[in-house]
């Protein structure tokens, strides 16, 4: 498949040496390519590993993550009582209990359910011991991310595959409308005339030349020209296996600017009504073409 999403989600898991390292990752569509991943604060020397690892599969998008290192058995965890807070929550609630007069009822259980006193904290871990099973992680849920890209890039293939056919069909009916706009302008000039009690002006010079500067002024044979050409070049960028979404989201550009010029140029009620179903279905192109890498 050619296209890729930059939408998507993979996670993965590694252990090894009695540490465990989970990863999840998560992308959405950015201009560039924007990395943010949460490390625990003891091994963020190996932020650059997974920078590193992430652009070499991707170009683009934000990629968003956090990765979890645990001992395997657990046994890096460890429980802290802060016996200064304790003896300070003590002092204070028994001199409070004693001025309210209350029964002084404090027990352990009590004051270990009072903020801080008790946590469980994660042991540091050294980072040359994590990066090995770090890496084995990263390369799953990266893997994991980018079929999910993958998968839904095929879809948006197909889905602008099938809108650009409808951008084919809307520019035959214009170029099939584009020599009727002349000559509807030169029997309504004449119908004018007439109507003013102006006869046999065919020959007349002025008139003659009027119509032909009315020809060039509505000519849009280039702009179809080159509104075939981009739309073959997105169907080639279609088969691409490089990243195409920046010249996908030109050509969206040029199209519109093209066939803008051949609604201002061509002044012709049909063609204006083509114009503006062709411009509608540009915009839901553009949309898509937001989210492809």
């Amino acid at each position: 498949m050619a296209l890729k999403s930059m939408t998507g989600f993979g996670e993965g898991a590694a252990t090894a040496s009695g540490i465990r390292v989970a990863v999840e990752l998560s992308s959405v569509n950015r201009k560039q390519l924007d990395i943010n991943i949460n490390l625990p604060r003891n091994l963020v020397t190996l932020d650059a590993q997974v920078q590193r690892s992430i652009r070499e599969e991707f170009s683009r998008g934000r990629v968003s993550g956090i990765i979890r290192v645990d001992a395997a058995d657990g046994s890096a965890e460890s429980v802290k009582v802060n016996e200064k807070l304790a003896a300070q929550y003590v002092d204070r609630i028994r001199h409070a209990a004693e001025k309210l007069k209350l029964t002084d009822d404090l027990g352990s259980e009590a004051i270990s359910r009072l903020p801080g006193v008790v946590t469980v904290e994660q042991d540091e871990m050294a980072a040359d011991l994590v990066s090995e099973v770090l890496e084995s992680a990263l390369s799953k849920a990266l893997k994991g991310l980018a079929k999910m890209r993958a998968t839904e890039g095929k879809a948006l293939e197909k889905d602008l595959r099938e809108r650009i056919i409808l951008l084919d069909d809307y520019v035959k009916a214009i170029r099939k409308l584009a020599p009727t706009v002349v000559s509807g302008y030169r029997e309504k000039l004449f119908q004018r005339l007439e109507e003013a009690g102006l006869d046999d002006l065919a020959s007349d010079e002025r008139i003659v030349k009027e119509v032909a500067l009315f020809a060039d002024r509505c000519d849009i044979s280039e702009e179809l020209t080159r509104l075939k050409s981009h739309m073959a070049q997105t169907r080639k960028l279609l088969r691409s296996t490089e990243p195409v979404g920046r010249t996908l989201d030109f050509l969206c550009q040029e199209l519109f600017r093209e066939i803008n010029t051949v609604g201002s140029k061509a002044n012709e009620v049909e063609i204006t009504r083509h114009v503006v179903a062709f411009k509608t279905e540009l915009e839901r192109i553009r949309e898509q073409v937001q989210n492809i890498e």
